[in-house]
């Protein structure tokens, strides 16, 4: 597939998820995390942007899945689409679940292949791989899930289910602790664009 601007890009087969539980909080307990708009518009607009085929918002509190559908719907149904047709396209992309398998099982009932999930973490995890690596797993037939967690990070549980887990992104200095939708653009250009 060839992006608008010529931007050679892998088969559309990748989408995003967001979990707000099972994650860390900084004593490395597992929580549940509140909803975060920006991430949402931030999120969306970067998976559009690099061709992603949809983005799960993954929260099992119904007021937080409350307030995405009501932010989803103001910029896709509402006033907010109508103001700005760009944002209403990104948002479109999102979709909002209570587990990640419930979001998996969705992903396998409308491609009918399987679904391959990568985790990321700020930390580097015995047995991950780096970018590379995923590019080549891309390329199969399957559906490939990008998950990142919110508060501070995915919880152990939930990584342990995962097919592969992604190395980090790391800067030049010790203090590593991007925002969850700074990290999403970057992973994203770094896999589609090869930075």
């Amino acid at each position: 597939m060839v992006s608008g601007v010529g931007i050679p890009v892998l088969e559309n087969n990748l989408y995003v998820a967001l979990i707000h539980f099972p994650v860390m909080n900084k004593k490395g307990k597992p929580i549940g995390s509140a909803l975060t708009t920006i991430d949402l518009h931030d999120i969306a607009r970067a998976s559009i942007t690099f061709g992603v085929r949809g983005f799960y918002v993954i929260t099992p509190y119904e007021d937080q899945a409350g307030l995405a559908t009501q932010v989803i719907e103001h910029w896709t149904k509402g006033v907010g689409g109508k103001l700005n047709p760009f944002r209403k396209k990104a948002l479109e992309l999102i979709r909002v679940s209570k587990t990640l398998e419930n979001a998996i099982e969705v992903i396998e009932e409308e491609r009918k292949k399987p679904v391959i999930t990568i985790a990321t973490s700020a930390k580097k995890i015995s047995g991950s791989i780096a970018i590379e690596g995923l590019k080549l797993k891309l390329r199969s037939k399957a559906s490939h899930v990008l998950i990142f967690g919110t508060a501070w990070g995915l919880a152990d549980e939930l990584m342990d289910t995962c097919d592969y887990i992604l190395d980090p992104i790391l800067g030049n200095t010790d203090y590593n602790h991007l925002s969850v939708r700074s990290a999403a653009s970057i992973y994203l250009d770094r896999i589609i664009n090869g930075r």
